[in-house]
């Protein structure tokens, strides 16, 4: 093997040659996807274990990528290694569980020496393969047909096309389970606790306010000294204004002491009264923290205050709270 320098030209055409020869293998994929395709996510969706995942080398590759996105997807799933499940970790497999067996040729030997073991035990088996008459779709209870009509590999042997029709098949399975499953958002949110969409989905406004003493609040006759004493000792840039029953009736901001003093106001005549918003804007702690940053992002502001349902203040929570939980 001797390597040469970089053509161009010869590089980009055969990039654009990978892309079309795929793509033409997932469209006729998909020109023969039938019933066949039907009975395999019936068979799926009926489970009462889990769908069992095995494929070798490339195959086994895609496998592991489709066990994860149908573990995602509210379908449990797990990747079984073939030689490794002959040497004990069969033992992960029940008579409840269905199988996905992944080969291109259907003549893997490491899959076909389980092929009796699975029948004896009665697990189902659900084959994706090109080789429509080899042992592997003999024994399948459904066959969906990977074959494709060449490789994008230009000497047609590195698995290419036909990883690619695997992992289309792979993805159309999650796809139609999930809307058979009528899998939301907030599902895949519990599946994915770590990433954003998870925490968009799952984070509460109770989860990221402020709450008791860190939060400012000020009598309505509290002059505008105190008013901006408590603003900074809790360092929130704004103070609720509450009456003798905690219920808010203002707020008062950084933003309203620069306008104040732009006006020339006499700061030490003010009450809180006189110088807080009427009728602020306020969410409920059992909000989402991602709606309370739609609120501000609406109304361009940077600190919401939180109320009961009497409009008692229970709470605080500014644009670098939700930052910090990297809900924003």
């Amino acid at each position: 093997m001797q390597t040469r320098p970089v053509d161009p030209a010869q590089c980009l055409a055969l990039a654009r040659q990978t892309f079309g020869i795929e793509a033409a293998a997932v469209q006729a994929l998909a020109e023969r996807t039938g019933p066949a395709f039907v009975r395999a996510v019936e068979l799926m969706l009926a489970c009462k274990g889990r769908v069992v995942v095995m494929g070798m080398g490339k195959s086994g590759h895609i496998g592991r990528k489709i066990a994860a996105t149908l573990a995602s997807t509210g379908t449990p799933a797990l990747f079984v290694h073939p030689a490794e499940a002959s040497h004990g970790d069969l033992g992960m497999i029940t008579a409840a569980d269905v199988v996905l067996g992944l080969s291109n040729s259907g003549q893997s030997e490491e899959i076909n020496s389980l092929l009796p073991i699975l029948r004896r035990q009665r697990s189902s088996l659900i084959a994706i393969t090109g080789g429509l008459g080899s042992p592997l779709a003999q024994h399948a209870q459904v066959v969906l047909d990977s074959s494709v009509s060449q490789e994008a590999c230009p000497l047609n042997l590195a698995p290419t096309a036909s990883t690619m029709v695997q992992l289309a098949l792979g993805d159309a399975l999650a796809v139609a389970l999930l809307d058979a499953r009528g899998f939301r958002p907030e599902d895949f949110a519990r599946s994915h606790p770590g990433g954003a969409l998870g925490r968009q989905l799952l984070t509460h406004v109770s989860d990221v306010m402020r709450s008791g003493p860190a939060v400012p609040h000020v009598p309505p006759q509290a002059g505008l000294t105190e008013l901006m004493r408590e603003m900074s000792e809790k360092g929130l840039g704004a103070s609720a204004v509450v009456d003798e029953k905690g219920q808010v009736l203002g707020i008062f901001t950084d933003g309203d002491l620069r306008r104040l003093v732009e006006k020339g106001c006499d700061l030490r005549t003010l009450s809180a009264a006189e110088v807080m918003h009427r009728n602020p804007r306020t969410v409920r702690a059992d909000a989402l923290a991602v709606d309370a940053a739609a609120l501000m992002e609406q109304y361009r502001i940077t600190t919401v205050l939180v109320v009961d349902e009497n409009q008692g203040l229970v709470g605080a929570l500014s644009s670098n709270d939700l930052m910090r939980a990297k809900v924003i």
